[in-house]
């Protein structure tokens, strides 16, 4: 069997039965549309277009290998499923797109999906980088084909902005350590794969803490990854797009695996839940008035069941929020400006053709 079959075998979506059935009440209506904006291998996809028979499907990523695959695994869906390759921040310039185009018969979706973090694909196939524990080419990048790698971190970022990487994106307490430890160990040689680098995590974290706080190497990839991929930036931008491009009564799912992305969820579903009325006003004006509800109350956590069977998901958080009203950003009743999805910075997301060669 091939590194991609065998991960597509071993792929179980986290919390797949309570993402569809929270999604579900917004999807049922014919001409439903769904964004999975973090395609993956499909799954999640795959339970919403098996249980919603009227949905219509856009999944995004900006993973290529991971776009044909779930394109593979989604093809006996015909036309419900339109895979685009783009980046999750790009979910509002998608739509619009498309809506452009007449591929969608609206310019707001019903039901939205964001699973944060690295897919079982990227993690299983040994050439990418993001597993710690078999040694790799230190690559990290999502999309292959654009931007720098880890090891370019790595071997070019002085010591304090890499403390600095390690220390907010990893939360790592030996961040200052670490970086010094880099730095002095790539004047020898540079880094390329991760064996070194775990090698020198081993070395540089207290005996102690490796033994409270499971694999020495565990937050200082994170960190890398969320640099490499501009994780933290990019979430920020795609919470408010989305929020932007859902219809009333649309929901948005999230799924978070550390708490720095938790933690933009969170402040982004409760401010859309809470009045802005200035301090002082007596009535609450229709412009100052929630445009979200809140569907689970604080962060939902996997089963015991579910973590048993899949341990990848047992750091999930999982929140749900409702779009009440229309805000300025969309204007009520009016229609929504189509936005070109070019840019000087980026290309304009790319669609992959129909049919079972996806």
């Amino acid at each position: 069997m091939t590194e991609r079959g065998a991960a597509q075998g071993r792929h179980v979506p986290v919390m797949r039965d309570r993402v569809v059935e929270s999604l579900a009440p917004t999807l049922a209506a014919p001409g439903a549309v769904h964004v999975d904006a973090t395609l993956g291998m499909g799954g999640h996809a795959e339970g919403v277009l098996e249980r919603l028979p009227q949905v219509v499907v856009v999944g995004i990523d900006r993973d290529r290998e991971a776009l044909a695959l779930a394109g593979e695994r989604l093809s006996r869906f015909g036309r419900r499923f339109i895979p685009v390759h783009a980046v999750y921040d790009e979910i509002d310039d998608v739509v619009a797109d498309l809506h452009a185009r007449g591929e969608l018969g609206k310019d707001a979706v019903d039901g939205i999906l964001f699973d944060l973090g690295v897919s079982s694909l990227q993690l299983d196939e040994t050439d990418r980088g993001f597993a710690y524990r078999v040694d790799a080419p230190l690559d990290m990048r999502m999309d292959q084909s654009d931007g720098p790698t880890a090891a370019d971190v790595l071997n070019t970022y002085d010591a304090d902005d890499l403390a600095r990487v390690l220390r907010d994106y990893g939360e790592e307490r030996f961040a200052r350590k670490i970086a010094a430890a880099v730095v002095r160990r790539r004047e020898q040689e540079p880094f390329t794969t991760s064996g070194p680098l775990v090698e020198l995590l081993r070395r540089v974290i207290p005996t102690a803490s490796q033994r409270q706080s499971g694999h020495p190497a565990k937050r200082t990839f994170q960190a890398l990854r969320i640099e490499v991929n501009d994780e933290l930036a990019v979430w920020r931008r795609a919470v408010e797009n989305g929020i932007d491009v859902l219809a009333v009564g649309g929901r948005m799912a999230v799924l978070s695996y550390h708490s720095l992305e938790d933690r933009i969820t969170k402040r982004a579903f409760v401010a859309g839940a809470t009045s802005s009325t200035p301090p002082g006003l007596p009535v609450e004006l229709p412009e100052h008035a929630p445009y979200l509800t809140l569907v689970t109350r604080g962060a939902e956590e996997p089963t015991e069941a579910e973590v048993a069977e899949n341990p990848r998901a047992a750091s999930a958080r999982y929140r749900v929020a409702e779009r009440t009203r229309e805000t300025a950003a969309r204007g009520a009743g009016s229609s929504r400006p189509h936005r070109q999805t070019t840019s000087p910075t980026r290309p304009a997301p790319t669609r992959h053709p129909k049919g079972p060669h996806r």
